[in-house]
């Protein structure tokens, strides 16, 4: 597999660009060296380009926070998150699995995550046995986002009162400053265990490309995604129709270390079942 050390070339063959955020823009504290400067790179070309994030929460909440940390609005064009996603099909009961549920949902997941409810006519339960669904935005503050353990048997107290979870993030887990932590898909594979109901909104569901390709309005051949992450970013962009190229940094970086050679890369994306165009070392230009 071809690594590349910069993402120039990719602009030599691409006028759009999905990329991911934590992982490839970002530890989860500070952008990755390089980044603002590559941004400003692309957009001085021309590219266009969309963030796409499995983050549990809504687009307005992602891109303050990326302000915060350097990474102002003006270098991209537009953000789409799972919780906005989750959040338009929440309001509009349409999709058939959201036109069976209620309208009590029991929350498992930290405070700053409930935008993806927000002005909707939902109210939080304080137990299973009071709720229509349980909502999963990840792991809780008073639990701790280091192991599935401490949720279980909370999970089989929903699952016993046969409540449909929602999760509103499908990545396993996420680097944080270094640290491996688990996220709201990893919550989503107890509960599938414990015969629990879960949709799962975000990457790789070729669902939530639909508005990033309308954004870009671009032929799928001039389009390519980077992400960290084999079976959501690299599987999604397979779904979707558009390049991608895998990013050494986050999750990868953590499994692979800063040198991982070409072949090693081929043998894992050949396991994953994903078809990357190369990897990239990080998002420099």
């Amino acid at each position: 597999m071809n690594i590349l050390e910069s993402v120039a070339p990719l602009a030599d063959s691409h006028d759009g660009f999905v990329l991911d955020i934590w992982g490839v823009l970002h530890d989860g504290a500070a952008p990755y060296p390089g980044v603002p400067e590559a941004l400003r790179e692309l957009r001085a070309r021309g590219k266009r380009i969309v963030l796409l994030s499995n983050a549990p929460r809504r687009s307005w909440f992602v891109a303050k926070s990326l302000t915060a940390m350097g990474i102002e609005s003006s270098l991209y064009d537009g953000i789409v998150t799972s919780g906005e996603v989750a959040w338009t099909l929440l309001r509009d009961r349409k999709h058939p699995w959201f036109s069976r549920l209620g309208n009590r949902a029991f929350h498992i997941g930290p405070e700053r995550d409930l935008s993806v409810i927000e002005e909707l006519p939902i109210t939080l339960a304080k137990s299973p046995a009071e709720a229509d669904f349980l909502l999963n935005t990840g792991p809780e503050p008073e639990r701790g986002p280091q192991s599935v353990e401490p949720y279980r048997d909370l999970l089989a107290q929903c699952a016993a009162a046969k409540l449909p979870m929602l999760c509103t993030n499908p990545d396993r887990a996420v680097m944080v400053s270094g640290q491996r932590l688990i996220c709201a898909g990893a919550l989503a594979d107890v509960y599938l265990e414990q015969g629990g109901d879960v949709l799962e909104i975000g990457k790789p569901d070729a669902m939530v490309y639909e508005t990033v390709l309308s954004t870009l309005a671009l032929p799928a051949s001039k389009i390519v995604a980077i992400g960290d992450t084999p079976h959501t970013d690299l599987l999604g962009a397979a779904n979707a129709g558009i390049d991608a190229v895998w990013a050494l940094t986050g999750l990868a970086g953590n499994h692979f270390g800063p040198n991982p050679s070409p072949e090693a890369l081929a043998a894992e994306a050949e396991r994953e079942g994903v078809k990357p165009l190369a990897a990239l070392r990080s998002l420099k230009w």
